[in-house]
């Protein structure tokens, strides 16, 4: 276990800047001309849930006295009679958005009830895993792939790319298709580097109309912050022009699906990277003995995660997908991993970090981010080793779920897993909570009738 542990230095950990230090949410408002400001936490579902808080009433939100009706919200664990959530406003995350509207702003909060954090909100579960990895002297740092559509929606939900022209078999990369949309990419990209995002590319995805916006990698509770309001930022962006963004993973059954990658690394509490190593026969990628366990616990885990990375029923669309209009599916199979390869569950891109590649747009950040740390500090727990790489090297590991069923039941049964849910607090029973909640999306989802089912039993 030692080799977990932040080593010794000589000179201390810069000490972060006291709180009374910090500029109330009144003045960074005023700092930026902003008149309102979104209060926004997210349900287990990754739904975004705000109120638009007029500046005068911003020493209320910071004070506490703003309160939810967390049912009405939604998946966030409450019934009709339960109390308020009250939300407390994360200053780190403050976030104008003039390019939306003008004047406006959002601040990221984390639920409490009774003057204690929410154990069923997703940002407090990601806290609980941050606070355990520092316990270890360990911090999380993620990058991530955000894959969307571009489409306009018709008659009965039916839906079409929103550019007509963007047909290309082979359309990843497609100069002419990215161009088409140059005016809302770069309107993103704008507001990424006005944020101070440091985005560094936009391009045409591998499926007709489909497009990923690149940022940098952060501390984790900051990237998951960034991929809840980056979704919000594409998708108001997007109406403006007449168009819906999806991040749906599977909007279409002959094309590539909406990823959510997860670029992830640990590092000490004196910003070194832990994931570098030394190359051998068993470790060809020169991973450490820390990213080898954190490898090790994401592939042994794989099943139970998949009910937090693949969280819907038309997740399962994306990661069962035999074939592709353009000739891949860019989805792993099997709990495998591997070098430059975006066929496996857990790549490798060099000895800085490894890249989750079976998450899809449907996952919330915050729980998507906890429970790969969870998995992965798990495997180093126990200095596991992920054995043979590739591919092809499967054998003998847990096999990824078919259904989103398949995943609940995973889930259910990973111990690990399970514990990351129930982190903020074990008595609450928040890991039954969202297993019941997939559990009843799979059943509303086979409790309807399809068209497949009409024409495959109609007159059968």
């Amino acid at each position: 276990m030692t080799f977990v542990v932040a080593p010794e230095r000589h000179r201390p950990p810069t000490p972060a800047p006291s709180r009374a230090a910090q500029p109330d949410l009144t003045k960074l408002a005023s700092r930026d001309g902003v008149e309102f400001i979104m209060a926004t936490f997210t349900t287990m579902t990754g739904r975004p849930c705000s109120k638009l808080v007029p500046v005068c009433a911003a020493g209320d939100l910071e004070a506490g006295k703003m309160g939810f009706a967390g049912f009405a919200a939604g998946a966030i664990g409450q019934e009709p009679g339960d109390g308020d959530l009250v939300v407390i406003p994360d200053l780190s995350s403050y976030t104008p958005l003039h390019f939306i509207k003008r004047g406006l702003a959002m601040v990221h909060c984390d639920p409490q009830l009774d003057g204690q954090p929410h154990p069923f909100a997703p940002r407090q579960i990601l806290r609980a895993q941050l606070a355990r990895a520092a316990s270890l002297g360990l911090q999380l740092k993620v990058g991530a792939e955000i894959e969307y559509f571009l489409v306009e929606k018709g008659a009965d939900w039916n839906i079409q790319v929103a550019d007509d022209t963007d047909t290309a078999l082979q359309p990843c990369y497609d100069a002419r298709g990215l161009i088409r949309q140059f005016d809302h990419l770069t309107d993103v990209s704008r507001a990424m580097e006005s944020l101070g995002w440091q985005p560094y590319a936009s391009d045409h995805e591998d499926a007709n109309g489909q497009f990923e916006q690149n940022f940098a990698y952060a501390d984790a509770l900051v990237t998951a912050d960034r991929v809840i309001t980056a979704r919000y930022i594409i998708r108001m962006l997007a109406e403006k022009r007449g168009m819906t963004a999806t991040f749906m993973p599977k909007p279409f059954i002959d094309r590539t699906g909406n990823g959510l990658h997860l670029h992830m690394s640990l590092w000490d509490a004196y910003g070194e990277g832990l994931f570098p190593g030394e190359a051998a026969a068993d470790n060809p990628y020169a991973l450490s003995p820390t990213a080898l366990g954190y490898v090790a616990g994401l592939l042994d885990h794989a099943p139970g995660l998949m009910a937090v990375l693949n969280p819907t029923v038309n997740s399962y669309k994306r990661t069962a997908a035999l074939s592709t209009a353009s000739g891949a599916t860019w989805t792993p199979r099997y709990a495998s991993y591997g070098g430059d390869d975006r066929g496996v569950m857990v790549r490798v891109p060099d000895n800085q970090r490894v890249e989750i590649r079976v998450g899809d747009g449907s996952a919330c950040s915050y729980l998507a981010m906890a429970a790969c740390l969870g998995a992965g500090l798990d495997g180093i727990e126990r200095q596991a080793h992920p054995g043979p790489a590739g591919a092809q090297h499967h054998e003998g590991r847990p096999a990824l779920a078919r259904t989103l069923m398949d995943a609940v039941e995973a889930f259910e049964d990973d111990a690990a897993v399970r514990a990351v849910f129930d982190s903020v607090d074990p008595a609450a029973g928040v890991s039954d909570y969202y297993a019941a909640l997939k559990r009843n999306e799979f059943y509303s989802w086979h409790d309807a009738i399809s068209i497949w089912e009409i024409e495959r039993y109609l007159t059968a």
